[in-house]
This record gives C-alpha cells, structure tokens and sequence, in this order.
C-alpha cells in the first residue's frame, strides 16, 4: 500500500439521509483504503447506528485532528463533531439539531482542505430543507463551498466514466434561462472547465463541445437567435486559452458523441439539458465536483433519500466514485500541467 496516499476527508451528510449507511459501505472496500485515506468527519453514533442497519463489522476509532488516525481497513477514523441523541434523531426526519451538524461536518472539511491537512474533500447528501430550518442559507453545497473559500468564479460538473458535463445556468426556471445567458458567461464556464480538466483530471488539451439552447442549435436563427447571438460569440471569446472549443452543436446529437469519446466534456447551456442524459448513463455512479474551488470537491450525485434511509437499501457506487475521483484529482495537481496552443473549431455534428 502506498505511503503517499492522500488524506481525503468525507463528510458524513445529513445524520438522518443515507449519508452514514453508504459511508461505512464504501468503507468496507478494502480498494478504498488502497487508494486514499479516508477521514469521516460527522457523527459517530449515527454511524454505529448505521453500523447496526447494514450488519457491518467495521470498528470506529475517534481522532481530533489526522496525524491520530489508523488509516486501516477495518477501523473507520471519524471526527466526531455533534452528539446527536439516538433518542431524538429518526431516519427521513430532519430537525434544526441535524441541520446544523451537518453544516458544521462541510465547514470543518472545508477548513481542514483550506489548511491543507486533508488534501480533498468528499461531501454526501444533505437536505437544503434542514440546511434552511437550522439558519443557514446556501442553496447547497457548492455554494457554501464557494462562500468559505472566497471563491467567485466557480462551476458545477457531473462527471463519469462516459459523459461529463458542464451546465451554464443550474437551478433557475427555464423561462429565465434566455435571459440569464450571456457570451461572458459561457465563456468564463469554457475556461474554468479548461483549466480544470488540465490541472485535476490530466487532459493535455481539452475537447470542449458547447451545446446550443434551441432545438437543432437554432437552425441558422430559424429556431431562434441564442447561438448566433450569444453562443458563437461565446466560443470566440473564450478561445485563448489551450484547448479545443466547439460548437454550438444540437443539443440532441452532442451528448452522444462525447460518450462515444468525441469530446471531453459538453458545456450544456441549462441543468436538465446536461443532467438528463448524464442520468441516463451514469444514474448510479455519477460524481458532482466543483470546478474552480481552491480545494479539491467532489461529492455523491444523488440526493438523501429518506425513504430508504435507514434500511440498508442505499447504493454506495456514487460515493465510491466520487472518492476515486477526488483521490485521482489530488494526483493530477501534483503533476505538471502540459499543453499545445488552443483551437476553436465550427459545429460539424447533425
């Protein structure tokens, strides 16, 4: 087993979602141990009560900082942040004591990978209901993580073994979304994607497909003027810099051909646009990581589901995921970045 490996702390996520099932199931991978060491950072009795739903072995050993972790398979390192009473904490039921514990589990990793003592952080579900209730109001992670960080320029990617995408605009109603599009910002998501995808994931050059917003990317302005108006000047602004930008192609042909291998990634210019066909491939093992941030996140790209929290149902093929990723990520920092002048090429899919 490697000495290097990197210390990745994983927050536990709401104390009553299936945060602490699918982390001690993913702890039970003896793979997980070769790869990384992991550091849970959330409630220690959820996680024994957690230990009891999925009828695990596994022994817990309670740290104040890194340097008194074990970091071995078998005996999971927490730092115990909340005493949350088993008496008064139900499964599907989050109350202001859950929420902000779980607040408290993000804002500790996130300090620590600030600091430097853990090198990434890997985040599970929370609630942005119990985020709200206990007095804390971000619409989710990846903006708490920005604000932490003082980190203005940032994007959300999902990404997979096939398919990685990059939305323009997120939780916004889609008769917004016209108006909220502007070549400035297509082209600050291009160039943080770019330098992304250099720096953490080891791509020399990039391919970036950008999607157009109407149907067949606008058909020459028949079905609207977006692309021409807005996404090709986009692409021109955003071209300095090293990697292959392309586009705007159809939305219906371009996810595609990036999970056949023709692109890198696709810049989709709204959340469904891009989530719905990630979904499709990557429902059970897509990452969430936030392109921009200081540090390095990733995180679990599903929600808390409280309707199976509690019963051992819950999958740990996303988190598992996104510790590999987050592990790998770490590794391509410590690497020299290498790269070839950029292009900038016209959409030629159909």
């Amino acid at each position: 087993m490697k000495n290097n490996r990197p210390i990745i702390g994983i927050t536990m996520g709401d104390p009553v979602g299936v945060g602490p099932e699918i982390v001690l199931s993913a702890l039970q991978q003896p793979s997980v141990y070769r790869l990384c060491k992991p550091l849970v950072i959330g409630d220690i009795q959820r996680l024994y009560t957690a230990k009891e739903v999925i009828e695990s072995s596994l022994a817990f050993k309670t740290i104040s900082m890194p340097e008194d972790c074990k970091f071995e398979h078998g005996c999971v390192d927490v730092m115990n942040l909340s005493e949350l009473s088993p008496d008064d904490v139900i499964w599907g039921c989050p109350t202001v004591d859950t929420g902000r514990a779980m607040v408290r589990y993000i804002i500790t990793a996130i300090d620590l990978a600030t600091q430097g003592v853990i090198n990434a952080t890997v985040t599970c579900p929370i609630n942005k209901h119990a985020m709200q209730i206990a007095g804390v109001n971000y619409p989710g992670h990846t903006e708490l993580f920005a604000d932490r960080t003082n980190t203005t320029d940032f994007v959300m990617m999902l990404a997979g073994q096939h398919l990685k995408v990059v939305p323009v605009t997120i939780h916004i109603p889609l008769k917004q979304i016209p108006h909220m599009l502007s070549k400035e910002l297509i082209a600050k998501t291009i160039r943080i994607t770019g330098r992304s995808l250099m720096e953490r994931f080891g791509i020399e050059n990039p391919r970036i497909a950008v999607a157009g917003l109407n149907p067949h990317a606008g058909e020459g302005g028949l079905f609207g003027e977006e692309e021409k108006q807005i996404i090709i000047p986009a692409i021109h602004l955003a071209k300095r810099g090293p990697y292959i930008v392309s586009g705007p192609f159809p939305p219906d042909t371009v996810f595609h051909y990036a999970s056949k291998g023709k692109f890198d990634v696709v810049i989709s210019m709204y959340h469904d646009q891009g989530l719905i066909p990630f979904k499709m491939i990557h429902f059970a093992d897509g990452v969430n990581t936030t392109l921009g941030l200081p540090i390095i996140r990733t995180s679990v790209d599903h929600g808390t589901a409280y309707d199976i929290a509690g019963t051992g149902k819950a999958n740990p093929a996303s988190l598992i995921a996104a510790i590999q990723m987050a592990t790998e990520q770490v590794e391509y920092e410590r690497r020299p970045v290498k790269t070839s002048k950029n292009r900038c090429l016209n959409s030629g899919l159909t």
